[in-house]
């Protein structure tokens, strides 16, 4: 497809909706994929490690 100017690029014969908005979501879930994974690590080392302090002070009090 041609495109005459940066205007009828923008406007994408008419699908711009479609093709920005599907542009946008993914970006979107791109962006957002090692954000959610850091998080998640952090939480469950955050778990393991009051795991671990708990067992270390059921075994001290036994």
């Amino acid at each position: 497809m041609m495109w005459n100017s940066v205007g009828d690029f923008f406007a994408m014969g008419g699908y711009a909706l479609y093709v920005w908005g599907s542009f946008g979501i993914c970006a979107f879930a791109f962006l957002m994929e090692p954000l959610l994974i850091g998080k998640r690590h952090r939480d469950i080392v955050r778990t393991l490690r009051r795991q671990l302090a708990a067992e270390k002070l059921e075994t001290e009090n036994t």
